[in-house]
């Protein structure tokens, strides 16, 4: 059984017109379980509800981003993800392993990346709109070092934000991604606007400043195009297939085995302290 408080899960903050939402699971450095993913997705369907929101932040408490979906959830059906191949066709979209990754929202939201952004981390990160760094953020596939598939847009966003090049290395090397990186390959920016150097400011401060002057501009114009930016680039089929493909790698020998060996080098961990 989890320790977590299913109401605290995730917190959600109002500053004006910008909507704060932050996975509050630091001493899993924020992995994301089952009622975390549910909570998730509710609070971007409120946020995209909510008449005086213009802009929301997805960030996570105690100083990392989102290390991923919480492994050890896949132990108890209570606590795991969600996994469904339904997927209708209508907005915003349905929940997915990792919360809101399925939705297709009306409205901008900023990742604000501070630690670890790695694995499902990564593909919440690249769900937003736009990533916005620190000198502490790493990303990175890192589920490649367990046997553990990208099941939740990873394989599709990844190579639309960097390009299919950069996309396989990270994905088929599981590397870290360090801020510098991720501006100069623009998986991230700073703000103000920086391809080149990783501004200082935490990124939870970028992301509000950057907020706060998207909230300035005629909303229905912004919003219609940058709308109109996600229905050029349909990727509900393919991200459909991606989930097909990551099924059979979750029923695979490799899987149960790489699994097995994870909960073992936790279980040693825990042992020693």
């Amino acid at each position: 059984m989890s320790n977590d408080d299913s109401s605290k899960l995730v917190l959600v903050e109002k500053r004006g017109t910008t909507t704060i939402v932050t996975i509050n699971r630091p001493h899993k450095r924020n992995c994301v379980n089952g009622p975390t993913a549910r909570a998730l997705y509710q609070a971007f369907l409120d946020f995209d509800d909510d008449p005086k929101a213009a802009v929301a932040i997805l960030t996570g408490a105690g100083g990392n981003f989102c290390a991923g979906a919480d492994l050890a959830a896949i132990k108890n059906q209570d606590e795991a993800n969600p996994l469904s191949s339904e997927w209708p066709d209508t907005l915003p979209g349905p929940i997915g392993p990792m919360g809101p990754s399925r939705m297709v929202l009306s409205k901008p939201v900023i990742a604000a990346i501070s630690g670890f952004a790695v694995a499902g981390g990564l593909e919440l990160a690249l769900w937003c709109d736009i990533r916005i760094v620190d000198p502490t953020a790493t990303l990175g596939v890192f589920c490649r070092l367990r046997g553990v598939p990208l099941i939740d847009g990873g394989t599709v966003r990844l190579p639309q934000v960097v390009g299919r090049g950069v996309a396989m290395d990270l994905m088929l090397t599981g590397r870290a991604v360090k801020a510098q990186e991720a501006l100069k390959i623009q998986l991230a920016s700073c703000y103000p606007a920086s391809y080149e150097t990783v501004n200082e400011t935490p990124a939870l401060n970028q992301a509000l400043a950057m907020a706060a002057a998207l909230a300035e501009h005629p909303q229905t114009c912004m919003r219609k195009d940058r709308l109109s930016t996600h229905f050029a680039n349909p990727i509900r089929e393919a991200m459909l297939k991606e989930f097909e493909l990551g099924l059979e790698t979750l029923t695979s020998g490799e899987f149960v085995e790489g699994i097995g060996k994870f909960f073992k080098q936790t279980e040693k961990k825990r042992s020693r302290l």
